[in-house]
């Protein structure tokens, strides 16, 4: 991406009211009702839930042999595809552009509320995320969300060239490390990690999950790249005035996603058991080429769905409007797929989990997201925000 450097200004002081407002519509996509948005920011957080969606149902399944990321090991024709589609097309992308937004968002409250304002929300972040990994899913990413925020409120005074290089020499540790971690095959039935999705124990499962998030960054360390990258974002406005920026936008999707789907291909057709590494430094090839390619797909769906709104204009039809409530309310949308998730797949629940397949598992996740939209557009027609971000601005206030 293609970004000058520009001065950092400091960041003038606001009203504490703005100050709520503010980080209302940055980061979790609430605001008055009555205000007109940019589209591309909720848009692309609504669609890229659906992607969400579908990596961590796959994660549920279980009882069954277990091979690379902890996928099961299929036979289907038809479950083998989806799961190499899900990993080459959404796993380790939908994350990082997620922390792209998320990092852009958190520009806007540091320049309208300063970097105080933001610290008290990470923290409530921070506590959510830790409830809702002990509770629901322990592969939960708003504690590390939050982590990136602290760091972002610490960059008021650091250029974006420099922002960018950091970006690109943490590549390195991602296809070091998460090389490492999703090269590990398990051992038969066993898993190397998320062990509680396979547990009979609820109580067994509520002791493995804070082990279980605390281990999950070092499986998702591309969105700091994708956060750095974000603050850049932030700074020029490229998504909230994506017609300025569209020569950009336009190379940075054509680019990031041709590199993401070449990248994450090897992977990929090794999950879906068309391609058998013949050693342990070719899975980790494939795997470190598919953690550092997903940074760019992340940034590449960021851009393109900025030029969705940028060609859409003023014409929200229902469906656009549909997906964009569900962006503007996305920590409720996401939290409610860990509850249909749990409550079906688990084995001390319904225990679907156990015997849904690939390409099933991924139908229930697709529909899941489109009871969310349509859950998500009730609630806008009616002038009301997600319960999950009235929470969290309350207390935020209340901070």
């Amino acid at each position: 991406m293609e970004i000058a450097d520009r001065p950092v200004h400091r960041y003038p002081a606001v009203p504490p009211a703005s100050i709520v407002e503010a980080m209302s519509s940055t980061l979790t996509g609430t605001s008055p009702v009555h205000q007109e948005r940019s589209l591309a920011p909720d848009l692309a957080r609504g669609a890229m839930l659906a992607l969400i969606a579908l990596v961590n149902s796959a994660i549920y399944l279980y009882d069954r042999p277990y091979g690379l990321k902890q996928h099961i090991v299929e036979h289907g024709l038809l479950d083998r595809i989806t799961s190499t589609l899900v990993t080459v097309l959404a796993d380790g992308r939908a994350y990082p552009m997620f922390a792209a937004l998320f990092a852009a968002g958190a520009v806007q409250v540091l320049q309208r509320s300063g970097p105080g304002a933001l610290r008290r929300r990470c923290w409530w972040m921070l506590a959510f995320g830790l409830v809702h990994a002990v509770l629901l899913f322990p592969g939960d990413v708003l504690g590390l969300y939050a982590v990136v925020g602290f760091a972002i409120a610490a960059s008021t005074r650091i250029r974006e060239r420099t922002l960018l290089i950091a970006a690109g020499c943490w590549l390195v540790v991602v296809a070091v490390v998460q090389g490492v971690v999703n090269a590990m095959s398990p051992t038969g039935d066993q898993r190397s990690y998320f062990w509680s999705f396979a547990v009979d124990s609820p109580l067994e499962a509520l002791a493995l999950r804070p082990l279980e998030w605390l281990m999950m960054p070092f499986g998702m360390l591309g969105v700091l790249s994708a956060a750095l990258v974000g603050i850049c974002i932030g700074r020029r406005g490229m998504l909230t005035d994506p017609a300025r920026y569209r020569a950009v936008l336009v190379r940075v999707a054509v680019g990031g996603l041709t590199v993401a789907v070449l990248g994450g291909l090897p992977l990929g057709l090794a999950v879906g058991g068309f391609w058998t590494p013949g050693s342990l430094a070719a899975a980790w090839a494939a795997s470190a080429a598919h953690a550092v390619t997903g940074v760019a797909g992340g940034l590449g769906y960021a851009a393109l769905i900025g030029l969705l709104a940028l060609r859409l204009g003023a014409r929200r039809g229902p469906v656009v409007r549909a997906i964009s409530a569900c962006g503007q309310r996305s920590l409720s949308c996401y939290l409610f797929q860990s509850v249909v998730f749990a409550t079906l797949l688990l084995p001390f629940t319904l225990g679907l989990g156990a015997t849904l397949g690939s390409a099933e598992v991924a139908l229930l996740a697709l529909g899941t997201w489109l009871i969310s939209v349509l859950l998500a557009e009730i609630l806008r027609r009616a002038g009301k925000p997600g319960p999950a971000e009235v929470l969290l601005r309350r207390l935020t206030r209340r901070g």
